[in-house]
């Protein structure tokens, strides 16, 4: 694949993750200078899961984004449908449930997880509205989503630098250290065609999801999506209380 647009072939998408899977994860840390970890450990906080729950991660890839909730005995099953990735993932974390999978038609039943999430991957499924709905879908009443992925940033004179760094930068530098360079070519250009963080929300408040707000990281190179399923006890306020006070317990166990 080399020209990106919102209207993706899956088998070319899939062909192009099983390429690269082995050195997927380094070329990542490079390319966003190390940021994507701090950017995942975000994702997490804002998932906010706990012991005795499960977790959907859909494009896990290698399972790097599943692994906190393994770490911190939370059930989560790891679903991408690059086999390829799943290989490179079930050797390094075989205590992880990896499962493969296709976005918009999850083999999974209604009403499964507390939540579920997809990290830089929603913009790579052929249809982002139907997986929207699937994600709703397979979620408890009252659980929650949250969507990571790559956006627009708020100052326009940094927009500027920052297009030309995925389009000159980010492909060079791919193709010293990745085996398929061709195919960053392509996911620079899916980042620069994907939705504003504004019309993100609004695909996910059309495909059921209520109490929809997002997060800028890093200049809004990256926004973090969080909604909720309908149906939860109480009011959005006294979810949003919830949040909040399992953010201070997990700031509490934190060392200092």
């Amino acid at each position: 694949m080399s020209r990106a647009t919102l209207q993706k072939r899956p088998e070319e998408v899939q062909a192009m993750f099983d390429d690269v899977a082995p050195r997927y994860d380094l070329v990542n840390d490079v390319l966003s200078l190390g940021q994507d970890r701090r950017w995942r450990k975000i994702v997490v906080d804002a998932v906010g899961a706990e012991p005795g729950q499960t977790v959907l991660d859909l494009a896990a890839g290698t399972g790097t984004s599943s692994e906190p909730y393994a770490d911190a005995g939370i059930r989560v099953v790891a679903c991408d449908f690059s086999l390829g990735m799943l290989e490179v993932g079930k050797r390094r974390r075989p205590d992880i449930d990896f499962v493969a999978g296709d976005a918009t038609a999850l083999p999974f039943a209604d009403d499964t997880f507390d939540a579920v999430t997809i990290s830089f991957g929603l913009r790579n499924v052929s249809d982002p509205h139907q997986a929207l709905r699937e994600m709703l879908r397979v979620t408890k009443p009252g659980g929650r989503v949250v969507v990571c992925e790559f956006s627009h940033p708020t100052f326009a004179p940094f927009r500027t630098v920052y297009t030309e760094y995925l389009m000159r930068a980010l492909p060079a530098v791919a193709e010293r250290i990745s085996s398929n360079p061709d195919s960053y070519v392509y996911l620079a250009e899916s980042i620069r065609a994907w939705p504003t963080q504004d019309r993100l929300a609004g695909w996910l408040s059309e495909a059921g999801w209520e109490d929809v707000k997002y997060r800028n990281l890093s200049a809004g190179i990256v926004a973090v999506h969080r909604g909720f399923k309908p149906g939860a006890a109480g009011t959005a306020a006294e979810r949003a209380e919830r949040a909040s006070e399992y953010l201070r317990r997990r700031a509490s166990r934190r060392p200092h």
